[in-house]
């Protein structure tokens, strides 16, 4: 390749990451909602997005928050064809991930198989075991950001998924429509494992019905042995999601999760990576709720020298939650700490690829992959 096509080349990939980059910031508005699979309001995981292909890369978007409602960017699409345009300008042709195919089934007692898991980008399947949490319904302990009971509320999803039902769920959504990895995560119960032995029992019952790769999320549980526990039912990767890495934002957002220590969370995960392997924990940072690019380079810093992989994504502030009106991170904030972060990975030889099942590897919910090339 001549140094010419190499140049333009670098430059189209550098224009898309940006437009992505952007758009999981300031969000998309739709002028027709029918468009791919349906959107999602509130409930856990990527609430108020919307999955969109761009230039072969699917990424999750907001479009149901406050932000996304004044964004510049909108879809018009027209005999099936849908076109991404920043005003009146059009600026390139995207496409939705289609409805899966499991959706159309339900269990024998009428639970429709969408109420029990969700299509996460386009090929990872993902539920919340328990959709509800300690926490959330005491504004003194709940986390700000958190929307976990909305889709309950709204009847879009159950309280408990059985082990049962998460298997005959995952084998459909497998051999219907090609899923590839799977994440169960589930709000804090009122016990000292934190969830570690629901989610246990979810992976046995999966892993007895399909052969797929699991990632589960939970708080640190009282014990480290929970770690051996699950790898011993078939948990391929592990979840402790931080938030936010600074005390006095960890105290403000998070007031009841903070009562979880930065510091047992540390220990947590040294002892984690030592039964999942380096890149098989990961944890979810919200850049924008208040912690510093520099505060959450550090924390970065740190957690990939123990093997944890930081998997950054911008805050989405979701509506009908204490956050709604904070504003999301500019695209240049995020920039600032993506770049970075890409490059500490890639010296550090960890790569999203790498990662065996989660939102690390899914990475719809952050550009952050894009930047573990550009060093």
């Amino acid at each position: 390749m001549s140094s010419n096509a190499q140049l333009a080349l670098n430059n189209a990939v550098s224009n898309s990451q940006q437009l992505r980059t952007e758009l999981q910031s300031v969000g998309l508005r739709l002028i027709q909602t029918d468009v791919g699979v349906k959107s999602r309001r509130g409930g856990a995981g990527p609430s108020d997005h919307k999955a969109v292909t761009i230039d072969g890369v699917t990424i999750m978007v907001p479009v149901h928050t406050n932000t996304a409602w004044n964004s510049p960017f909108l879809v018009e699409t027209t005999d099936g064809k849908s076109t991404l345009k920043r005003g009146a300008i059009p600026i390139t042709s995207i496409s939705f991930p289609k409805t899966p195919k499991f959706y159309a089934l339900a269990t024998t007692d009428g639970i429709p198989y969408s109420h029990i898991a969700t299509l996460h980008s386009d090929d990872v399947l993902a539920t919340t075991v328990l959709q509800t949490c300690i926490r959330y319904e005491n504004r003194k302990k709940a986390c700000q950001f958190c929307s976990i009971g909305q889709s309950l509320a709204a009847g879009r999803t159950i309280a408990h998924k059985t082990p049962q039902q998460l298997a005959e769920v995952a084998f459909a959504a497998v051999k219907l429509d090609g899923i590839k990895h799977m994440i169960l995560t589930t709000g804090t119960p009122a016990t000292k494992d934190r969830g570690a032995q629901i989610l246990c029992d979810s992976v046995a019952a999966i892993k007895a019905a399909v052969d797929i790769p699991i990632q589960v999320q939970c708080e640190p549980p009282d014990s480290h042995e929970w770690f051996e526990k699950m790898k011993a039912v078939g948990v391929d990767s592990l979840g402790m999601h931080l938030e936010a890495v600074t005390p006095a934002v960890r105290e403000k957002i998070m007031p009841g999760k903070a009562s979880v220590s930065l510091e047992y969370y540390m220990e947590s995960f040294q002892h984690a990576v030592k039964v999942f392997g380096r890149a098989q924990v990961n944890t979810y940072i919200l850049a924008g709720l208040g912690d510093s690019a520099e505060d959450i380079l550090n924390m970065s810093s740190k957690l990939i020298e123990i093997g944890v992989y930081p998997f950054v994504v911008p805050f989405v502030p979701i509506s009908g939650t204490p956050l709604e009106d904070h504003p999301a991170p500019s695209k240049e904030f995020m920039a600032s700490i993506l770049k970075p972060l890409g490059e500490m990975l890639i010296k550090n030889d960890m790569r999203s690829v790498d990662i065996k099942a989660g939102c690390g590897k899914c990475g719809a919910c952050s550009t952050l992959s894009s930047y573990e090339v550009t060093v």
